[in-house]
């Protein structure tokens, strides 16, 4: 069974896999259906990962946007044909460095 740490590991690799591709600049990502199609697939990844953490490790980091990562999944998945694909790129160079950044503290707290 995957536990907390695997969890946060596949965050913190979705979030690297989708820096891969938005390292290339929006134009890339806005004539690129298949870079569109990775981003939000790391995306739902994220979210799905962390709708499967334990309630009791959401609650414990209070401040971390769970709810709003777990939304963000589902409004990819069930609205996938009307998505706003600029929201997508905000979303990404806006959310996720802070997300990798509290990722990040939340391994290293688990470590001590």
């Amino acid at each position: 069974m995957r536990g907390a740490r695997d969890r946060l590991e596949d965050i913190l690799a979705a979030i690297a896999n989708i820096e891969k591709y938005t390292a290339r600049g929006y134009d890339a990502y806005a004539r690129d259906e298949l870079v569109q199609v990775w981003i939000v697939h790391h995306i739902q990844i994220i979210g799905e990962a962390a709708a499967n953490l334990s309630q009791d490790l959401r609650e414990s980091y209070p401040e971390m946007p769970w709810q709003d990562i777990i939304a963000m999944r589902n409004v990819l998945v069930h609205r996938y044909f009307g998505l706003d694909l600029q929201e997508v790129w905000d979303t990404v160079n806006t959310d996720l460095p802070a997300l990798k950044n509290q990722v990040r503290s939340i391994l290293a707290e688990m470590e001590d």
